[in-house]
């Protein structure tokens, strides 16, 4: 009976340590976001809609975000463009997935979208592929934040290392897409 528990213990301890490592997401690289990115835009939020989905016990939540494109950068976006979310709260029932970027009606944004539709969150890197614009206070000048509103100050340190990445300040969003024009123009 004694190795039935302890076989039974470490089967647990393994499960459990296999969906935690599932929920991990390794932060990609610059290079990473542009080059399995569907579609890059820059765009602002004008609708945030959840509702069910499916039916019996594959029914679930699902967000829409639409966003208003201001410039696509790959791929094409076209004047609206919609992201697929699982999660999301309809007549007080939320289903939330960890990790998952919230999105407001209003917020500006430059995304890395691949997958839309057949993704749980369908940009790369989950939330690493989702950076705010603001309005730096100081200069008045559009910068870039990470989904967390970390500054980005060096787009060669994204998934390389993160404290660098997000130390100084933050790059303006003229450089940033300087930047993703760059790279895909030298794949």
């Amino acid at each position: 009976m004694n190795k039935f528990r302890y076989f039974f213990l470490v089967a647990c301890t393994l499960l459990g340590l296999s969906a935690a490592r599932g929920t991990t997401v390794v932060p990609p690289t610059f290079d990473q976001l542009v080059s399995q990115a569907e579609v890059i835009f820059q765009g602002t939020v004008t609708d945030v809609r959840s509702e069910r989905a499916g039916a019996g016990t594959q029914r679930h939540i699902v967000t829409y975000v639409t966003f208003r494109v201001e410039e696509g950068l790959k791929g094409n976006a076209g004047a609206t463009y919609s992201i697929r979310l699982l999660g999301g709260t309809v007549d007080g029932e939320t289903m939330e997935v960890t990790d998952t970027p919230k999105f407001n009606v209003g917020d500006r944004d430059i995304l890395f979208v691949e997958n839309n539709g057949s993704q749980f969150v369908p940009l790369v890197g989950i939330s690493h592929g989702r950076f705010r614009v603001d309005r730096d206070q100081t200069t008045g000048r559009d910068v870039v934040m990470t989904n967390e509103r970390a500054p980005l100050s060096d787009v060669s340190q994204l998934g390389r290392n993160e404290r660098a990445a997000t130390s100084g300040r933050p790059v303006s969003i003229d450089d940033f897409k300087g930047a993703i024009r760059t790279k895909l123009a030298n794949p």
